[in-house]
């Protein structure tokens, strides 16, 4: 354990007063004051001190949360005319939503003197609907694009139709793959638009296929893989990839949603248990249909079986035959995306799983807290032993003994727990392994942690 590590985790502490966070901010060290900055709360003194600090990296940081308030966030572009760019481009956690800037800052950041600055609040992680939606009629062009792609299921049908007919191709082009599902003659027109783009592989696998165009495609052979996942694809064309040299394009054709089981198993396709597949389109379509998520839900081809599993309308049996599926990724994606998977699979997945993915699973809400004390108290290994402390009647004595742990990592997490007794919290203190933890929790007294901030040598 560092100086360093403990200021950090004083940093993180809840229960810092402004005192001691005013007394860190002051450090000239990046990455405190971005743990600062990612606060679930702020005395009002700290937040008006990083709004108004002289050096911008710290209103850089306090830019990119995603845990302070917006209206805080907001507030920067009253400061150095720098700083708009940080408040456009905003937060990007992984997997979380980011809360909107209030009305007035968009307006302010869409108008901004600067290009990049309304370019980037463009296409910035969480700007509402109705703040994009009037921008399908701005007179630049980049504006129409972004909305275009943004908000084009908000669109009305009279919006639609003049994005469809543009006069800039990046925006036409933008708009006909919305439609291209649905229109032969956009899907050939954007064929021959993007050859040689990147763009086409798109094109390629939703459009709708005339005749003349699949052969062509067909015959080209540089999608094909692609190719293959189209559903309007010809059956004939489809079965004369079967048994392609590129077991890309056999995966492909075996997951067409027109073949039988029997189809499936003769083609040679394979899937290892950490290759990574993209949910199959058609299912994701088909999402409301209870029969076609069964019909996944119970194929032998375990493609299918994926992408039924992070469909929320999956059905309940469903839900339970997945939850035991042999595929490590079907239970690992029910696990991450539907709000129903059993506790019991989130928590053997958190215990016996490899994938680093299954630490983040204690965050979902069905992962089991009541009844793991008892559970796991004694286990013998030292995560489950960790997971007791979720328990909310673990005892004192449990707790207790667990602060005493053989294993760094159960100490540490009992360390953070504020129902351990605050003597116990400052005999941690002293525990080279887990004494930042210690200091991050929300039970330490004030007066240890100023002694911690003068013991780092960090000035009043």
């Amino acid at each position: 354990m560092t100086n360093h590590q403990m200021l950090n985790a004083l940093a993180g502490n809840p229960a810092a007063p402004a005192g001691v966070l005013l007394r860190l901010l002051a450090l000239d060290d990046h990455s405190i004051r971005h743990r600062l900055s990612y606060r679930e709360s702020f005395p009002d003194e700290v937040a008006e001190a990083m709004l108004g600090h002289s050096d911008s990296r710290v209103r850089r940081v306090l830019a990119a949360s995603w845990t302070i308030a917006p209206e805080l966030r907001a507030r920067l572009l009253d400061g150095p005319a720098s700083d708009a760019y940080a408040v456009a481009s905003g937060p990007m956690p992984y997997g979380m939503a980011v809360p909107p800037l209030p009305d007035r800052a968009y307006e302010r950041l869409l108008t901004h003197e600067r290009g990049m600055v309304r370019y980037e609040t463009l296409n910035a992680a969480g700007v509402p609907d109705h703040v994009l939606v009037p921008l399908a009629g701005h007179p630049d062009p980049l504006f129409r694009l972004a909305a275009c792609r943004r908000v084009w299921h908000a669109l009305t049908d009279g919006v639609r139709a003049a994005l469809l007919d543009d006069a800039d191709p990046s925006v036409r082009r933008a708009a006909a793959l919305w439609v291209v599902h649905e229109d032969e003659e956009r899907t050939a027109e954007l064929v021959d638009a993007y050859a040689g783009d990147w763009q086409l592989s798109e094109v390629v696998e939703r459009g709708r296929l005339g005749p003349d165009l699949a052969e062509r495609l067909f015959a080209g052979g540089t999608w094909l893989a692609h190719l293959a996942r189209n559903p309007t694809l010809p059956a004939a064309l489809a079965s004369r990839l079967a048994h392609h040299e590129d077991p890309a394009v056999r995966l492909a054709v075996s997951a067409r949603p027109e073949l039988s089981e029997e189809q499936r198993a003769a083609i040679g396709w394979e899937i290892g248990p950490e290759d990574r597949l993209d949910t199959l389109r058609w299912v994701w379509d088909a999402r409301a249909d209870q029969d076609v998520l069964r019909r996944c839900a119970t194929s032998a081809h375990p493609w299918l079986r994926r992408s039924a599993a992070v469909c929320r309308e999956l059905p309940e049996d469903c839900v339970e035959l997945l939850a035991g599926d042999e595929d490590f990724a079907v239970r690992l994606l029910l696990a991450e995306r539907h709000p129903q998977a059993p506790a019991e699979l989130l928590l053997d997945l958190y215990l016996h799983g490899t994938h680093r993915a299954v630490g983040m699973l204690v965050g979902r809400p069905q992962f089991p807290a009541a009844g793991l004390a008892a559970r796991f108290g004694e286990a013998a290994d030292p995560r489950a032993r960790a997971l007791a402390l979720r328990d909310p009647e673990a005892t004192p004595a449990l707790l207790e003994r667990l602060s005493r742990d053989p294993d760094a990592d159960v100490r540490a997490t009992v360390a953070l727990d504020a129902r351990l007794p605050v003597a116990r919290v400052v005999e941690l203190l002293a525990d080279p392994d887990v004494a930042s933890a210690a200091a991050g929790n929300p039970a330490l007294p004030v007066a240890e942690m100023t002694a911690l901030l003068d013991a780092a040598g960090v000035p009043e």
